[in-house]
């Protein structure tokens, strides 16, 4: 395994982390969907990575209800202090009215919720896991600057933020000595690379750590999907009406899939390999999430690591993934192009 800095941190974290989000969720259409693993499964593959050298772990308070936390939390017990154990707050957690969002009321308990569920006196990388519209986030960085003070929380992060979103709280931190995200959590495939407009830039620009989430988009990229169908019909974006999460073009996508499956034949590894191994040759990125069902895509997936894709093999995938540039930044590009050295006149 590998190791990258989590943006200005000094800490250093695997370059595949493992998602939970596939751990339990027996009970819930959409978790039993996504995995619904019973708890000798999730220690199974728990103590699979960790022994590959993993040792970042990412889950959220709403993944299975709380579910995933408690499993991930039993699965640690006598390895915590191996793991660098990323959770998530911002969604509903229940029905009362202000289970949800990032006011300083909710934020404090839904912090020492997660702390209980997963066992631990600490986590090391609290994020946000979307905006509240309700909440200025003075009030939210302030509560998390105040749990970062009592030692509950290492580092923070976001997930899901716009970039002026982003910008604006690190301005916020810096104004009111504060705790600054260190990371950024956001989705980026090669079917779906919209944060390298505005996103990449200012992770770049700000040093921030970035994770990488669905790098497969949803399974999509899966090997399991073509022009033909779906391989596995019990997979979630082979079924009718349910919306592809994250959103797919899937006549771009296939053209993506046919190249993908060209590169795999030539190094002799599986699709999702080469398509995990695209998203970590890509500028700024720190990690990539993975969530698996079963042992053998771990494996398969923690092989991402060590596949070192040729220059050809990236621009040809950086080529058909491509996506147009939105404006400003076509206008923005053809002004800087545009600088050339003036001709002398004659």
């Amino acid at each position: 395994m590998k190791y990258r800095l989590l943006g200005r941190t000094g800490v250093l974290v695997s370059e595949i982390c493992l998602g939970a989000m596939t751990f339990g969720g027996a009970e819930g259409p959409l978790y039993r969907m996504l995995g619904s693993l019973g708890q000798d499964q999730v220690d199974r593959i728990v103590g699979t990575a960790l022994d590959a050298g993993v040792n970042f772990v990412d889950t959220a308070d709403v993944y299975s209800a709380g579910e995933s936390e408690i499993m991930l939390g039993q699965a640690l017990k006598g390895r915590r202090d191996e793991v660098v154990l990323a959770t998530k707050l911002a969604a509903r957690v229940g029905p009362g009215v202000n289970e949800i969002g990032l006011s300083r009321l909710h934020t404090a308990r839904a912090l020492e919720d997660s702390l209980r569920r997963l066992g631990t006196d600490h986590i090391d990388l609290y994020q946000l896991h979307n905006v509240d519209p309700l909440t200025p986030i003075e009030e939210t960085l302030g509560a998390l600057n105040d749990a970062v003070r009592q030692g509950k929380i290492r580092y923070i992060g976001c997930s899901n933020l716009a970039a002026w979103q982003v910008v604006k709280a690190l301005g916020v931190s810096a104004l009111r000595d504060l705790a600054g995200f260190a990371s950024v959590q956001a989705y980026y495939s090669l079917v779906g690379r919209d944060l390298e407009h505005e996103l990449l830039p200012m992770i770049e620009e700000y040093e921030l750590g970035l994770m990488v989430w669905a790098p497969l988009a949803g399974g999509f990229l899966s090997g399991k999907f073509d022009r033909a169908g779906a391989s596995d019909p019990a997979s979630r974006h082979a079924q009718q009406g349910y919306p592809d999460f994250p959103p797919i073009d899937r006549t771009h996508a296939y053209d993506v899939i046919d190249v993908l499956k060209t590169v795999a034949a030539r190094h002799e590894v599986s699709v999702a390999r080469v398509a995990l191994a695209w998203v970590l040759a890509r500028p700024a990125v720190t990690t990539v999430i993975v969530g698996v069902r079963r042992p053998e895509q771990l494996a398969d997936n923690l092989a991402a690591a060590d596949l070192s894709l040729t220059e050809e093999d990236l621009a040809r995938l950086d080529e058909v993934s491509r996506i147009p540039a939105p404006y400003p930044a076509w206008v923005q590009r053809n002004s800087i192009l545009g600088r050339a050295a003036p001709q002398p006149v004659r």
